[in-house]
């Protein structure tokens, strides 16, 4: 785990080769969203988009689509990597694959995101933080983690790697999320709540109590209705 504040984002060398991982729209918020850090800051080069799946167009955002992950793999030059899928599952399926000592995974933090020393916020690599998010202080996210827009977490809260909230997502105080966790679209996860790893909390849904691991809940409160293949 590498714990990061905001300052050190100023201390990037400009020109830093990157291409996005995943071709679909998410992608294009994340090109997006470092499109947002170079205007404050030069860092980025970008590059294009890589995807198991091509478009069906050879360009997307205007940047043009380089090829699978093998071909990512071939590099035969450093290029830092935004992993741009919303599955944890297909996330964690995607870094296995980019196997190359060549890439490495930034984390990208959206610059009006406030991360300073003060709020004592630990980050894994490749974790992406979008615009709107507010994290207070005390809070760990691992490998790999997607804060999509809007989302709030608070004090001492644990994302383990993978975990995936969609927009508007809130993790209380103390919450507790395993690996491979994803909030759906307003999902609220209750204070010092703990969610079971891969399991699945529905758009809209409120956990007030804690759920194992490998389910699907929706409503208020959130039950379980089905079981996820882990």
């Amino acid at each position: 785990m590498t714990t990061l504040f905001f300052s050190e984002y100023e201390e990037t060398e400009p020109g830093v080769p990157l291409v996005i991982f995943g071709a679909g729209g998410l992608g294009r918020e994340v090109l997006l969203l470092i499109q947002q850090l170079n205007a404050v800051h030069p860092s980025w080069d970008v590059r294009g988009f890589y995807d198991d799946q091509a478009p069906a167009t050879p360009t997307v955002a205007g940047l043009p689509y380089l090829g699978s992950s093998a071909d990512l793999n071939a590099t035969s030059e450093p290029l830092a990597v935004a992993v741009a899928v919303g599955s944890p599952v297909g996330r964690a399926a995607v870094v296995s694959r980019l196997t190359s000592s060549q890439l490495s995974f930034p984390v990208l933090v959206h610059p009006a995101v406030a991360l300073g020393s003060q709020q004592r916020i630990t980050l894994g690599q490749g974790s992406i933080v979008q615009q709107g998010c507010l994290l207070t202080c005390d809070i760990t996210l691992g490998r790999f983690v997607l804060l999509n827009l809007g989302c709030t977490v608070g004090h001492d809260a644990v994302l383990e790697d993978f975990a995936s909230l969609m927009p508007h997502a809130n993790v209380s105080g103390g919450a507790h999320l395993g690996a491979g966790c994803y909030l759906g679209t307003n999902a609220t996860v209750i204070q010092g709540v703990r969610i079971g790893e891969n399991t699945i909390l529905g758009a809209g849904a409120v956990a007030v109590r804690d759920l194992p691991a490998n389910i699907t809940a929706v409503g208020v409160p959130a039950k379980s209705i089905k079981k996820v293949n882990a």
